[in-house]
């Protein structure tokens, strides 16, 4: 299962984000996802909760957003929301349109606990 490895690359670079903030922790992470990705949401969640295991995100929760798949139509110049197995122009049916979103896979937000100043200096 490949979300597996994309869950242990996401703890990496969640490791590597706390660090650089100075974050004893991660309590909470936001994923978008689209259809065209190549993930699946159930799986990867599933993965994150084996790979997080003695991390510094050991107890953050996953949100998965799972985000549409849009394309813009060369015929009409429009862009409309469309199935992930017919790319058609929701506008006037062509099938000459260009994806313009559906294939994320995005780290849109980590939630870091951070240790107050005073904390570290005592």
């Amino acid at each position: 299962m490949h979300e597996m490895a994309i869950c242990q690359a996401l703890i990496d670079q969640l490791e590597t984000l706390a660090a650089d903030r100075g974050a004893t922790r991660v309590t909470g992470v936001l994923l978008r996802i689209g259809p065209l990705s190549g993930v699946e949401p159930a799986l990867l969640d599933r993965a994150f909760g084996l790979a997080r295991a003695g991390t510094v995100a050991e107890q953050a929760s996953l949100r998965i957003e799972r985000l549409p798949v849009r394309v813009s139509c060369r015929h009409c110049g429009r862009s409309s929301e469309a199935a992930p197995n017919r790319l058609l122009c929701g506008h006037c049916g062509d099938y000459r349109t260009r994806l313009v979103s559906g294939d994320e896979l995005q780290l849109a937000r980590a939630e870091l606990e951070i240790p107050d100043a005073v904390e570290a200096a005592g």
